[in-house]
């Protein structure tokens, strides 16, 4: 019987019924326009999917507690929300996850057995496998009755001590994860004339040299030496104050303690009476030999031994309580040295690592691991100076601050070794020279080789580069944007910046075209920064500054009436140059933030006036800042691109949008929102009230020096021409205009007010009518052509003039006609001005398309979408050739509306006739720093595309997607040929275009958690996965999708979470990551010698089965402690057989080794033997030969 797929059925019906919601329209599309029978082979499957989680990067978010293993050189580190974290060497890292999330306090090796055991804040112990690559756990026990505070574990022992809140000890066989029957009960270890708790169990230790005594340490101060055979208590140690460590000299004859009035109290075991030492080591000494002041309390000690030289002894806390405001301590005593060293974070745990593992041994320490909050560091004991080893894990991640994430796959292979050899000249100096001593585990064998870059940009303004490549981490280069601006060092230099409480240099976006290595940064304070790729150092000079004056739809310096629209249009051959040189300006040049007027013309950032050094990398090319109009501040940009063969960018807020050519340092746009739609396009939108509380209003492009120059020209409404305005009766229109508006704004309450009422008593069809009607009056009466909009920076367009040490450049006026599609649509309707929130811009793509229906030919586009849904076409005109590029303006025209969608528009793509994605174009990356001829030689401009007739075949088509919908548009006829609704209930956050096994899908992150992808073009559903539910902002700002089914957000304000949806990527995941576990010989025990084997002076063994068996101490009551076996389900299987498989063939590698051993010691002995009879016939014949002759014959 044949095999029925239930999947492959539901692509079908998906297909159809994507197919049968097509466009109407389309059947009657223009040539060149893909028809429903005319579908494109689509090679993506619902089996090319499955979302799973593969590596997480970063330092685990709010660490709790750490263990080491010392032979299988493997660090974990358990976390407040109950997350392990394994590190071995570099690149070999891990993470698991409690379910219950309870914080991890506690955790112990089976040193070099592949386990791990971690204690919870639930009362819970769990026993984690970590013989395989996904590590999983065997079994859990949860304690009912008593809280769990300290646990022990002897080395090369399988029972394990843990300490509870009442004082008792319990003990528990890791093999079988059972109690034992034996139980110390505090009251018993404690003197009967006690009449107090001793608290809590704060240590447990058993001594070096005898396993049978077993050193219990109680919060109150009280110290026990239990004999676990005798089950009763040898020695009590007492001390004031309250205990916080226990550590034994490793002959086990003495031990320390550290207590809570930072004091260290030495004790001799034989010697309970008193103890032998006690030392204050932060404490001031007072001259009259009393107590030294207390200081705060020693959390932890460890006391270490050398065979030559003294010993070590580490400690956090203790300070004095005079240190009010010093960071948090660690303190390494060595001899007569003490070394008081600096945390930039608070000690959370740290480990003293050793030669061995072995106790009653010489520890040899040489190296302190330190657990900080937000760090991890691994100080150098062998050194002068204690220097740090340089980390190789990715932990700076959180450095300062993420603020927003990008995720390049595939990028050109010459990028990585580009931007690490850049990035390797920032490293600091002063690291340990030696290795990073933990080395445990082995990369994975994975079989992915395409590289891959991770961008962050952070609140402080730096941008880190990572490579992402194999499933590893590295940070490549590092870029501080901060730099291009000046610090502002007083509080009234501040007072320019308060657009933002805090972190003014922020990364808003960027945007980064990797084969041309053009970076484009938006970042909080409304400013954008262009940056190239230099491999030499360069110093500027001047640093080339665009300020752009954005104006919401109503502004000071224009009228609401139809009659008062300001048109400029391109200037005369034979007029003035510029307008501010042919009159003089009506606002001063400079920014005015005077107490007695409102800030106008001011930037947020002061661009730094000294000459900049700039390193090889990254180099600021232009800085465009928006600056305040009329007392409001710029509004954030909400939306940013970049296009190296164009040789533009275009960035976008709630007040509009602005094209800048950054290779001319001239502003060649900028408009409002409303000003995009041409008058007779159905989804043209009225003007509405600027937003009064810190929001901007403008939207229109005005000069810092004369801003006003545009109402000094006037033209008849159907010339389309200008001419200079000098007449009074003009000017005394104009002064009319200037109050008429004036006295709008200030009834502009009442108007709200009055708007609310009108909505609920008008219909909305009768306001789709009066709406209607009013813009067929306004723009019957204009005669329309054919406009585009043209700067250039020698005539109209954005200005430079030097002032000071920084090159300004000052946004001049827009010059185009009246009868433009972008100019704006005056309505003076109240329902009009109370409308729902700003439309804003939120996506941009530069492409190759058809700006217009019914062209033939392809030429650069500009796609903006909006908030509102709306996908708006502008067409670009581009000079030919490199030099006139630079000499001649770039035209640009609104195309109008092409189609609307359900939510904000979030990102747009083009696909030719076949479904293959259509890039944007691009420059070859080339060194603007190097000679004219080596420019030459890279500068290799992308061909452009072909020119498409009308008659061909071969068409395009532009897929759009939404916060709620997706659509695919033929191009050139722009008509519908598919629909998706992805969401009702919820909304987008994120989407990409991206490419999976050769073909290209949409892939949607939504607010409710839902992962979907859908083919493209027929927009059928791949993959729907409910993944991780919206519970923080930033998982919003940071998730992206790359190709090759690659995604990745930020979990943890610390840690990055790369996830797969590919099927592909998850059939081998198992090979891909690394593994913890490798096979070790333990090191040998230490020699006891044979004069403590002969007097017993050497370590004492116990024999703990016969002990804490079931035989010996009975069982244990069912009631303490419940056994819980370990994960039951699939995943669990799957981890389990991998351990399975990878134990046999570690087994099957190890015989094999055996037997080629065994082959080799065959061998040697068959060459002993060969040689042995060699003598023995050798020396037969000698005998022969001298057996008859006498002494004297020798």
């Amino acid at each position: 019987m044949k095999k029925f797929n239930i999947r492959k059925v539901l692509d079908g019906l998906t297909a159809a019924s994507s197919s049968s919601s097509s466009s109407s329209s389309s059947a009657t599309a223009q040539p060149g326009t893909p028809r429903e029978n005319d579908a494109v082979h689509e090679a993506l499957q619902s089996e090319h999917f499955q979302l799973c989680k593969t590596v997480r990067h970063g330092f685990p978010y709010q660490p709790s507690s750490m263990a080491f293993d010392p032979v299988q050189k493997i660090l974990a580190v358990g976390t407040q929300t109950g997350a392990l974290r394994l590190f071995g060497r570099a690149g070999v890292e891990c993470f698991c996850q409690h379910e219950s999330g309870a914080a991890v306090i506690q955790l112990q090796f089976l040193i070099n057995e592949g386990a791990l055991v971690s204690a919870l804040a639930d009362d819970s112990i769990h026993m984690w496998n970590l013989r395989q690559k996904i590590p999983a756990i065997l079994h859990s026990l949860k304690f009912n009755r008593e809280r769990i505070t300290y646990c022990h574990l002897p080395f090369q022992s399988k029972w394990l001590y843990i300490g509870t809140e009442r004082g008792n000890i319990h003990i528990v066989n890791v093999e079988s994860f059972t109690l034992s029957g034996y139980v110390i009960m505090w009251n018993k270890a404690i003197e009967l004339s006690t009449k107090t708790h001793p608290g809590p169990v704060v240590h447990i230790s058993d001594n070096p040299m005898d396993e049978g005594k077993l050193l219990i340490g109680f919060e109150c101060g009280i110290v026990v030496l239990w004999d676990l055979k005798s089950k009763k208590a040898d020695c009590r140690y007492n001390y004031d104050e309250a205990i916080h460590s226990v550590a034994w000299h490793h002959e086990g004859k003495q031990f320390i303690c550290s207590h809570s009035d930072g004091t260290l109290t030495t004790w001799n075991i034989r010697v309970p009476a008193k103890s032998a030492q006690i030392i204050t080591p932060h404490g001031k000494q007072p001259k009259d030999g009393k107590k030294p002041e207390p200081c705060k309390p020693i959390l932890k000690v460890e006391y270490k031994t050398t065979r030559v030289g003294d010993p070590f002894m580490v400690l956090s806390g203790g300070l004095s309580y005079d240190t009010v405001g010093r960071r948090a301590c660690l303190t390494v005593m060595h001899g007569k040295s003490t070394a008081v060293l600096e945390m930039d974070f608070p000690i959370v745990d740290f480990l003293t690592l050793c030669e061995t593992p072995y106790p009653n041994d010489f520890q040899e320490p040489y190296a302190v691991l330190v657990l900080l909050e937000k760090d991890l560091v691994l100080i150098d004991l062998g050194q002068i100076g204690y220097p740090i080893f340089e980390n190789p894990y990715p932990l700076s991640i959180h450095e300062s601050p993420v603020t927003c994430c990008e995720y390049f796959v595939d990028c050109p292979a010459e990028l990585i070794p580009a931007l690490y050899s850049v990035g390797s000249r920032q490293k600091r100096q002063g690291y340990s020279k030696k290795e990073w001593p933990i080395s445990g585990g082995n990369w994975g064998q994975g079989t992915q080789s395409y590289p891959e870059i991770i961008i962050t940009g952070h609140a402080d303004g730096s941008i880190k580069f990572w490579d992402a490549s194999a499933l590893m981490l590295q940070v490549l280069y590092k870029l501080k944007t901060a730099k291009v601006f000046e610090k502002a060092r007083s509080k009234e230099e501040k007072a320019n910046t308060d657009i933002v409480e805090e972190d003014p240099f922020a990364i808003q976006t960027l945007c980064w075209c990797p084969e041309s290595r053009m970076l484009c940064v938006a970042g909080v304070s409304a400013h954008v920064l262009i940056y190239r790729f230099s491999k030499q150092e360069v110093t500027t000079e001047v640093v080339q500054l665009l300020e752009v004056r954005m104006q919401s739809e109503f502004s000071n310096g224009d009228s609401p009436d139809p009659g008062g629209e300001l048109t400029p249009t391109l200037p005369n051959p034979g007029a003035s140059p510029s307008p501010q040189e042919s009159e003089p300006p009506t606002q001063p040049s400079a920014g005015s933030n005077s107490s007695d007027g409102p800030r106008d013309n001011i930037a947020c950032l002061q661009v730094r006036s000294s000459p900049l050094k700039q390193s090889p990398g990254y180099q600021v090319e232009l800085v465009i800042q928006l600056v305040w109009v009329s007392g409001e501040p710029p509004q954030p940009i909400t939306s940013l691109a970049v296009n190296s063969s164009y040789g533009l960018v275009v960035f976008g807020n709630s007040n509009g949008l602005a094209v800048v050519d950054y290779l001319q340092k001239a502003l060649l746009l900028n408009m409002g929102t409303s000003e995009l739609y041409s008058p007779s396009d159905p989804y043209h939108r009225q003007p509405r009230s600027p937003r009064k509380v810190r929001q901007s209003s403008g939207g229109t492009c005005d000069s810092n020096e004369g801003s006003n120059t545009s109402e000094d020209r006037c033209k008849s409404p159907t010339s389309g021409s200008t001419s200079p305005c000098n007449s009074d009766d003009e000017r005394k229109q104009r002064f009319i205009e200037k109050v008429k508006f004036k006295s709008r704004r200030f009834s502009k309450t009442i108007a709200n007010d009055f708007a609310k009422m009108s909505r609920k008593i008008s219909s909305s069809s009768e306001q789709k009518t009066d709406l209607a009607k009013e813009r067929s009056q306004q723009w019957h009466s204009v005669t329309r052509k054919k406009h585009t909009c043209c700067l250039s920076q020698g005539q109209a367009g954005a200005r430079m003039t030097p002032k000071g040490p920084v090159c300004r450049s000052e946004s001049a006026p827009n010059f185009y006609a009246k009868d433009n599609p972008f100019t704006r649509s005056r309505s003076s309707s109240v329902t009009s001005i109370d409308r729902e929130s700003r439309e804003s811009i939120s996506a941009f793509l530069f492409c190759e398309s058809y700006p217009r229906k019914m062209d033939s030919v392809v030429s650069p586009c500009l796609l903006v979408g909006t908030t509102q849904g709306t996908v708006v076409m502008v067409a670009l005109s581009l000079p030919p050739g490199v030099d006139q590029r630079l000499q001649q303006p770039v035209g640009i025209s609104s195309c109008g509306t092409m189609v609307t969608l359900k939510g904000g528009i979030l990102t747009m793509a083009l696909l030719d006739a076949t479904g293959t994605l259509l890039p944007p174009s691009f420059e070859s990356w080339y060194d603007p720093n190097a000679s004219d001829e080596e420019k030459e030689k890279s500068r290799r401009r992308r061909p452009a595309s072909p020119p498409l007739s009308q008659e061909s075949p071969d068409a395009q088509f532009a897929v759009l997607c939404s916060e709620k919908q997706a659509k695919v548009m033929a191009m050139p006829s722009q008509t519908r040929v598919y629909k998706h609704n992805i969401t009702e209930s919820s909304f987008v956050l994120r989407a990409d275009v991206v490419q999976m096994a050769g073909a290209y899908c949409i892939a949607c992150f939504c607010a409710n958690g839902h992962i979907m992808t859908l083919s493209l073009p027929s927009l059928r559903p791949l993959l729907d996965v409910n993944y991780l539910p919206l519970t923080d902002m930033r998982i919003a700002r940071t998730f992206c999708f790359s190709n090759l089914g690659q995604a990745l957000y930020l979990t943890s304000p610390t840690e990055i979470q790369r996830i797969t949806y590919s099927q592909e990527t998850c059939d081998n995941r198992q090979e891909m990551l690394s593994e913890l576990f490798t096979p070790v010989e333990t090191p040998e025990a230490p020699n006891r010698g044979f004069f403590k084997g002969l007097f017993g002076g050497g370590a004492q063994s116990l024999d703990r089965e016969d002990l804490f068996g079931e035989t010996g101490a009975g069982k244990a009551s069912r009631s303490l402690a419940q056994h819980i076996p370990g994960p039951a389900g699939m995943e669990g299987m799957k981890c389990a057989a991998s351990g399975v498989v990878g134990d046999l063939a570690r087994a099957r590698i190890a015989l094999d080794e055996r037997g080629q051993k065994l082959g080799e010691l065959e061998d040697r002995t068959a060459a002993m033997m060969a040689s042995a009879d060699s003598f023995s016939k050798h020396a037969h014949d000698m005998m022969l030969k001298y057996k008859d002759k006498k002494w004297y014959q020798l």
